[in-house]
């Protein structure tokens, strides 16, 4: 036992280790003009500033929980839990402050050409993925070498989640609130181009991908991964999955370890081949770490002595997350019928482009639904509940890679601002243009991935809830449809992910609607700021977004801890079952939804403005940028911000079963 511990946190020191080599690598690039450095500057501080006030608030009620764990289940749970929240703000913090400097290096080496840019630009989003994993597999094998028991644990993936949810949506709120109130007055009404100096938004909008991508994403999947591992190690406590498997336990870490590899690997194979296909070679490193990673499984199930049963059940997790993937990219890419669809709909007007939109984000539900489907068919086939955890694990072995091309989209869209801003040539544009564009799928593929990869974690987890209810309880429950108390559980688990969504575009409409109002007021009102002769007062539009983020994040957080505490203190443990398995579904659903749809209108704007139906000016144009305004807080704030609530309420659920059980009422 103590042996794999070790190992995993060699394993994790290693991925860290590179991150560090790959940061170096990027920071010894040429930093560009003062002028681009000036930009680049102040894109950094308002992020770090940002994040600083952020943790800052979060710091308090982490501690207030972790005090509250204490006293109900101990030290090792409420230990657990600030461990688990401090890695996942480092993780988040690490992800943003390289991104804020690969990006003025990312510009730069556009200069030079594809080649050198690209290079630039995905190293700064390995140093996220890396450490992302590393940071994950350290907190998970460093509490095992310690405690030797999984369900000591539940406070680490509990931590690791909250602070996920926080990020998200405070995050989310503040790059959509900018990008929005950007866009509605920049591009709608003054007609001039995105990231243009002239727009007082403009600086808050670049700081917004950062904290919204990269810290948001950082820790949504390092969140992710904890809570997939822990819930595979729980399952494996069962005696019908420890009586059957060798090293059950132990089993998911070694997985976790040979991933890291594979993912360090993966990023050698990044290279831009002879057909200039940007996307080809991230794909490239993608499917190298892929097939590094089955490998590995073959050799650490045939070390531990376990059936091929797990290494197939494995597999499926690699194939969903491949089939996925290629899904999410057909829905949102800008050369696939769903976005062409929505362009050509702009062409008669905003109202037609966004019922298109909504029609082909809902379509994008079905196929990846089905996919999971026959996924959790296929590993229940073979290993039963433990194989579905087992395919989840699978699934996050491509983490690290899969950061990396989620962090490279919002290094390369800075660089384009940056270039902008800074009156670089055309030439250097059109490079960063041609990266920006690819990173806006790899984004949209990410939270694809994001989005699957927490539904079977999730499954997993509900599977963990209810052996934790038999074990303090004693007694074996059973959640039937004609129970009226699982039914009114269901109905609230069902309802929570839109009142969360609510919450969160409330949040980014009213905030825009605030950043708006500034930036008509300084057109307005500083003279020569539209002929370039005025310097905008960007801090005013910072300052806005900050303060809206940090304010509106709270209630969210709230509706995701409260409500399942009231349902099972009140309700009882099947009405709280029920909540779980309504949260799963909905979430799942309303998260590829939102998530799809607002990534296909943002495409479909770029699309437009390659030149398609009269591109950037043109009427098409105009209604496209209202569709892409809609899907901004849909594919950035609400739709990745269900994950991060899904896991935390079903995380909150294991941590709190043994209150439910002792003390909790049941009006049933």
């Amino acid at each position: 036992m103590v042996f794999v511990g070790i190992i995993a946190i060699i394993i994790s020191f290693v991925a860290l280790i590179y991150a560090g080599y790959l940061a170096v690598s990027v920071l010894s690039k040429d930093k560009g003009s003062a002028k681009m450095q000036e930009i680049s500057l102040a894109i950094r501080e308002g992020a770090m500033a940002y994040m600083k006030r952020q943790y800052k608030t979060i710091f308090w009620f982490a501690i207030i929980i972790a005090i509250i764990l204490g006293i109900l289940f101990g030290l090792p749970i409420a230990l657990g839990f600030l461990f688990g929240a401090l890695l996942s703000a480092i993780s988040g913090f690490i992800g943003m402050s390289i991104s804020v400097r690969a990006n003025v290096r990312t510009a730069q080496m556009a200069h030079k050409g594809v080649k050198e840019a690209l290079d630039v630009a995905f190293k700064g989003g390995a140093v996220t993925g890396m450490a992302v994993v590393g940071l994950a597999l350290l907190a998970v094998s460093v509490f095992y070498t310690i405690f030797q028991d999984p369900a000591l644990m539940v406070g680490l993936g509990f931590g690791a989640s909250l602070i996920s949810l926080f990020a998200r949506v405070g995050g989310g709120i503040y790059t959509k609130a900018a990008d929005v109130g950007a866009d509605l007055v920049g591009k709608i009404e003054k007609n001039i181009p995105e990231d243009d100096p002239r727009n007082p938004a403009t600086i808050a909008d670049n700081v917004g991908d950062n904290v919204g991508d990269c810290a948001g994403m950082g820790a949504d999947l390092y969140e992710t991964y904890v809570v997939t591992l822990l819930a595979a190690m729980l399952l494996a406590l069962m005696p019908s999955v420890s009586g059957q498997f060798n090293n059950a336990v132990e089993y998911p870490l070694l997985l976790g370890c040979v991933a890291i590899l594979g993912s360090i690997i993966g990023t050698w194979f990044v290279r831009l081949g002879y057909n200039k296909n940007i996307m080809g070679a991230l794909y490239k490193g993608l499917i190298a770490a892929g097939i590094f990673s089955a490998f590995g499984f073959y050799i650490v199930t045939v070390m531990t002595k376990n059936p091929l049963n797990l290494f197939f059940a494995a597999m499926i997790g690699l194939i969903i997350t491949v089939i996925i993937n290629v899904i999410t990219e057909y829905y949102t890419g800008t050369q696939y019928r769903p976005v062409r669809k929505i362009a050509e709909a702009s062409t008669t007007g905003a109202g037609t482009n966004l019922i298109i939109g909504l029609a082909m984000g809902l379509e994008s539900t079905l196929v990846p639904v089905l996919v999971i489907c026959a996924g959790i068919f296929g590993a229940y086939f073979f290993a039963g509940i433990y194989g579905i955890a087992i395919a989840a694990v699978a699934m996050l072995s491509l983490t690290g890679m899969i950061i990396a091309l989620d962090s490279y989209g919002p290094i390369t869209d800075n660089a384009g601002g940056i270039a902008e801003m800074a009156g670089l040539d055309a030439k250097v544009r059109k490079t960063t243009d041609a990266l920006d564009a690819v990173g806006n799928t790899t984004k949209a593929v990410t939270k694809g991935y994001a989005i699957g990869s927490a539904a079977l974690a999730s499954l997993a987890l509900f599977v963990a809830f209810t052996n934790e209810v038999g074990l303090y309880s004693k007694v074996q429950y059973t959640y039937l449809l004609t129970d009226p108390a699982v039914l009114i559980g269901l109905f609230i688990g069902a309802l929570l992910p839109f009142i969360f969504s609510s919450l969160c575009m409330r949040a980014v409409g009213s905030s825009a609607n605030k950043v708006v109002v500034e930036v008509r007021r300084q057109f307005r009102t500083i003279k020569g700021l539209m002929q370039g002769k005025a310097k905008p007062e960007y801090g005013k539009c910072v300052d806005i977004v900050t303060k809206a983020a940090l304010q509106n994040m709270i209630l969210p957080a709230l509706i995701a801890v409260l409500a399942p505490l009231a349902v099972g203190m009140l309700l009882g443990i099947k009405a709280l079952g029920g909540l779980l398995i309504g949260v799963i579904l909905s979430g799942l659903l309303m998260a590829l939804f939102m998530s799809n749809t607002g990534a296909a209108w943002d495409n479909a704007k770029k699309y437009i403005e390659t030149g398609a139906y009269g591109g950037k000016g043109g009427e098409a144009h105009k209604a496209a940028v209202v569709g892409d305004t809609v899907g901004d807080p849909f594919k950035d704030t609400a739709g990745p911000a269900l994950n991060a609530l899904i896991k935390v309420i079903n995380t909150l659920a294991i941590v709190f079963v043994p209150l439910f059980v002792l003390y909790g009422l049941s009006l049933f």
